[in-house]
C-alpha cells in the first residue's frame, strides 16, 4: 500500500502557536483551554519556559535532538507537534486516496509531493479508484530528531490499521476488502525551516516502519 498531507499547510498544527495570540507561559505541556478541533481552526500551542522543558525517556540522539530543536524554536511543543502529526497523518491518507493534489501539494515538501502525483498518475492511467479507511491509529513515537542547520527534522512512527479495496472503473472490487485491516507502520518525517515566519511542517520523507 502507499502510505503517504488538507486544509491550511498545518498552519499551527504542528507545534506552533497560532498568530496574533498573546504568549502565555505555564509550567509543563498544559495548552489552555480546549479549541473545537476542525481542519481551519487547530488548536493553540502555549509557550513554556525553556528550563522546564523536558523530554526525560527518550533515546539519547532522539533526546539531543528534541533538544536542539527546542533551543532554536522557542515555541516548539512536543506534545502539540505529536497531535498535529497524528492529524496529518489521516489528512494525507486520506487526499491521497481520493486523489486530491492540491491538498497534497499544501502539506508535502517537492520530493515527496512528486512520488504521490507519480502514483495517482498510474493509478489513473489504469482506471483504478481506492476505497480506503482508517480504522484507527494504534501507536505514535518519536523514531528520530534532530537540527540540521537551521532544518527541523522529526520522524514519528505510525502503526495504523487500513482497511483497503482498490475498484475498477465499472465500481468492481479488484483487490482489498473493507471487512480486513491490514496492519500498516509508516515513519513519516516532518521538517521545518525554524529561521522562517511561516510556521508550518511539511511532511518531506515517507518509509515502511
Amino acid at each position: 500500500m502507499v502510505a503517504a498531507f488538507l486544509g491550511l499547510r498545518l498552519y499551527s498544527v504542528l507545534g506552533r502557536r497560532a498568530e496574533g495570540e498573546e504568549e502565555v507561559v505555564h509550567n509543563g505541556f498544559d495548552r489552555g483551554d480546549e479549541q473545537k478541533r476542525d481542519r481551519s481552526a487547530p488548536a493553540p500551542v502555549v509557550e513554556m519556559p525553556r528550563n522546564e522543558r523536558s523530554f526525560a525517556g527518550f533515546p539519547p540522539a532522539i533526546d539531543q535532538g528534541l533538544r536542539e530543536i527546542a533551543s532554536a524554536d522557542r515555541r516548539f511543543d512536543l506534545l502539540s507537534f505529536m497531535e498535529g502529526a497524528k492529524g496529518a497523518y489521516e489528512m494525507v491518507l486520506e487526499a491521497f486516496w481520493r486523489g486530491d493534489r492540491e491538498e497534497l501539494r499544501e502539506l508535502c515538501n517537492d520530493d515527496v509531493y512528486e512520488g504521490f502525483s507519480s502514483a495517482l498518475d498510474a493509478r489513473e492511467a489504469a482506471g483504478h479508484t481506492l476505497d480506503n479507511k482508517l480504522i484507527r491509529i494504534e501507536d505514535t513515537k518519536i523514531h528520530s530528531a534532530m537540527l540540521d542547520g537551521k532544518t527541523a527534522r522529526i520522524a514519528v512512527l505510525f502503526v495504523s490499521d487500513i482497511a483497503a479495496v482498490t475498484r475498477d472503473a465499472d465500481g468492481n472490487v479488484v483487490a482489498g476488502s473493507l471487512d480486513d485491516a491490514v496492519e500498516s507502520r509508516d515513519v513519516w518525517t516532518f521538517s521545518r525551516d525554524v529561521r522562517s515566519n511561516d510556521p508550518a511542517w511539511l511532511l518531506d520523507e515517507t518509509d515502511e516502519g
